[in-house]
């Protein structure tokens, strides 16, 4: 693992910030996780796009301009030197006085780390992950909008938590009218009826660069790829079911709290959407990757 900190990189056991960061005492910052593919970092400008407009939702100045971030992060790419990584991108409020004010803070921190990430086995997305309603809901869009990735995942972490001590690999979030957020830390997908079919950002969920990747491959592909609301009904009467983000890619579903999805006579990850999807997205991340 690289770190790059303080105008250089550095190996993670050489990275520190110090205590009183509002990052690290209220969450009080911004992230993006981007995927290496194949020596190129995939959708660059799109990350770094989000990363300023979360950094302005929050009203945080950035210490260097978005020439300088895209900098970084290819440096950070660079000494890390893997042909397939995870880069987390983060900016912090800065150090500042004990109390949630964040105008005692005047330095904000950046830093990049990279990193080999494997949230689910290829096995494991082959045969597709088991996945359950957790009782956690997604905060409502004027409490702590969803679309602004900020360091506050205390949501998602107890969702994630819940799930793993129910049995399952992920937890599907609904929001207080009990519609389809996301799951923990992926977007959600379904296949209706030949269509491919994601609940829109209003509903909670983050606008996820892989999700717009897929929904253009879809596009692409001649299917019908759109946005709607759903329901944990939906998903139960799905014909296919996945999960998409930078950290787990595309990631096949099974089943959703103990019921089969679809068929059971094709592989969650061998179904006719999934397939072509999954078939299509290394190409895509090819034409769509930053060589560093």
């Amino acid at each position: 693992m690289k770190v790059w900190i303080g105008g250089r990189v550095v190996d993670a056991s050489e990275a520190s910030i110090p205590v009183t960061d509002h990052g690290l005492l209220y969450g009080d910052g911004i992230f993006e996780g981007i995927r290496i593919y194949d020596r190129k970092v995939f959708r660059l400008n799109d990350h770094l796009a989000r990363f300023a407009a979360g950094t302005r939702a929050i009203g945080l100045e950035l210490p260097v301009d978005l020439d300088g971030v895209a900098k970084i992060v290819l440096e950070t790419a660079r000494a890390f030197g893997e042909d397939e990584a995870y880069l987390r991108l983060v900016v912090t409020r800065g150090e500042g006085s004990l109390g949630v004010d964040p105008t005692t803070c005047h330095n904000p921190q950046i830093f990049c780390i990279a990193a080999k990430i494997d949230i689910f086995s290829p096995a494991r997305v082959r045969a597709g992950i088991d996945l359950v309603t957790v009782s956690v809901r997604r905060p409502a869009l004027d409490a702590l909008d969803p679309r602004v990735k900020s360091l506050n995942y205390l949501n998602s972490a107890l969702a994630k938590r819940e799930a793993r001590l129910r049995g399952a690999d992920e937890g599907l979030i609904l929001n207080a009218a009990g519609k389809v957020a996301e799951a923990s830390v992926a977007n959600v997908f379904i296949v209706r009826d030949g269509a491919l079919i994601s609940p829109p950002p209003n509903d909670g969920s983050l606008a996820g660069i892989t999700r717009d990747s897929v929904m253009q491959i879809g596009v692409s592909l001649g299917i019908d790829a759109r946005e709607e609301s759903l329901s944990r009904g939906d998903l139960l009467g799905a014909d296919e079911l996945f999960l998409t983000g930078s950290g787990a890619r595309i990631v096949p579903v099974a089943t959703l709290d103990g019921q089969s999805i679809g068929s059971n006579d094709v592989a969650p990850g061998a179904r006719p959407v999934t397939r072509q999807v999954l078939a299509e997205f290394p190409a895509f991340t090819r034409r769509n990757g930053t060589p560093f």
